[in-house]
């Protein structure tokens, strides 16, 4: 009986090359794709639950939003209505309903709010319109920032 000699297999080399080049396309989207940093008043907040950003907008979680600006969040478990109190200015809206009210007054949200592992996401524009806030997200920066009126970004020039 003769024996058969084994010779190991290899990958092709376009196998190789072509896993490589999916490892290393794979790596950098990873390393690129990261959450939008928020900011409120210059200062870094973190969250349990980061900001989520599409291509239509920013949507940052409410209740760490609205506790770093002061304002109170009250959520009714029975009507799914959520409140939010800062000054003078009231805004209720519900998870999935574009529609909601500021100091009584009705107004159509762009987007509805929706949750993300038990916390609400609002759009961005959402805070600004409300809150007389002035809000930005940079792409490029993923980075978020919601400024009260009157504070100034660290860094930034000041005007002549």
């Amino acid at each position: 009986m003769a024996k058969t000699k084994i010779s190991p297999q290899y990958p092709k080399l376009k196998t190789v090359a072509a896993t490589v080049v999916l490892a290393a396309c794979s790596a950098a989207m990873s390393s690129l794709s990261h959450p939008a940093a928020l900011r409120v008043d210059g200062m870094m907040t973190a969250s349990d639950v980061p900001p989520v950003t599409t291509a239509k907008g920013a949507y940052v979680p409410l209740r760490v939003v609205a506790d770093s600006l002061g304002a109170d969040t009250n959520y009714d478990p029975k009507t799914g209505s959520i409140e939010l109190v800062r000054a003078n200015d009231t805004l209720r809206f519900r998870v999935g309903d574009r529609n909601a009210t500021l100091n009584g007054n009705r107004m159509t949200l762009k987007a509805a709010p929706f949750a993300v592992r038990g916390r609400t996401m609002v759009p961005l524009a959402v805070i600004a319109r409300a809150f007389n806030m002035h809000v930005h997200y940079d792409t490029a920066r993923a980075q978020i920032d919601v400024m009260t009126s009157g504070t100034v970004e660290p860094g930034a020039q000041d005007d002549p």
